[in-house]
């Protein structure tokens, strides 16, 4: 899962993209509401991280302009606990919010409600045939037994189980799975479906020939 960090105070920033990339997730990084934006309606993120002191233009502003154009959850950031501060950004189409300090398991916690929500699934176990995947465990399991995955490739059954019985595209796997910073060869998805083919079952993710991959569960 690909997500957005929009936050100008540089430790916190790096502390939140650190964090969520040593859970697995594809970061990409903005340090003012201009920026942020930008990326925002630019790539199809699972979630948004944004906060609302922000230089250029604020998060209320951001927020604001990207709901003209894109659902993506948000999870707003603030030091403000006023009741009317939470208002409003819920009424501005924020998805959740935390407020400042706060626990990066606690963040963990809610993107992963928001992510899940946003997918229509309730539970954090999906089960797909004799596979079952836990967001919250970050595990695979092949009945009882389980499968050993990376990150990239837990991150791509995640994909897979989202979208459950539909063509996940080339495009798909590459704006979920990979950041700004990463590579950009091609055949870096082929060789990641390689791999999860070879763990999980040749016959388990099934080429549909110009159009993707799908989730044979």
């Amino acid at each position: 899962m690909r997500l957005l960090v929009i936050e100008d105070e540089p430790d916190l920033l790096a502390a939140v993209a650190q964090t969520l990339r040593e859970e697995g997730y594809a970061v990409d990084e903005a340090d003012d509401g201009e920026m942020g934006l930008f990326k925002a309606e630019s790539w199809d993120y699972d979630a948004i991280v944004l906060d609302i002191m922000l230089p250029k233009i604020d998060g209320w502003e951001v927020l604001t302009r990207l709901r003209k154009s894109r659902s993506t959850p948000v999870l707003i950031l603030t030091a403000r606990d006023g009741v009317p501060d939470r208002i409003r950004g819920l009424d501005q189409g924020a998805d959740d919010y935390l407020i400042k300090p706060f626990s990066l398991a606690e963040l963990l916690a809610r993107l992963r409600a928001l992510i899940r929500r946003s997918a229509g699934q309730a539970s954090s176990q999906i089960v797909i045939g004799e596979f079952t995947f836990d967001s919250l465990a970050r595990t695979v399991h092949r009945g009882s037994e389980l499968v050993p995955l990376t990150a990239r490739e837990f991150a791509l059954f995640e994909l897979f189980a989202m979208n459950p019985g539909q063509v996940v595209t080339r495009t798909q796997i590459y704006e979920h799975l990979f950041d700004e910073n990463d590579d950009s060869l091609s055949n870096l998805i082929d060789v990641h479906v390689s791999n999860l083919r070879r763990k999980l079952g040749k016959e388990t993710i099934v080429t549909r020939r110009g159009q993707g991959y799908l989730l044979n569960g």
